[in-house]
């Protein structure tokens, strides 16, 4: 429920920059623990197209962790 409760909102994202220099976000919860990291991005263009699309979809969007 985190990651859809907290898509929406702007402020949830911290827009940052790789020590390779590419750009990625973090989507934080409302006690600011991360709850979702970002692919990287080669523009600031393609980072906050990203997070567009998370904030548009996230809220509809069936989200599972398959990192493990």
């Amino acid at each position: 429920l985190g990651p859809k409760k907290n898509a929406p909102d702007d402020t949830k994202y911290e827009r940052l920059t790789a020590k390779n220099g590419e750009f990625y976000f973090n989507l934080k919860a409302g006690n600011g623990q991360i709850i979702g990291t970002s692919e990287t991005y080669k523009s600031t263009q393609g980072r906050d197209n990203g997070i567009e699309s998370v904030q548009k979809n996230g809220p509809t969007t069936d989200i599972r962790d398959e990192t493990a």
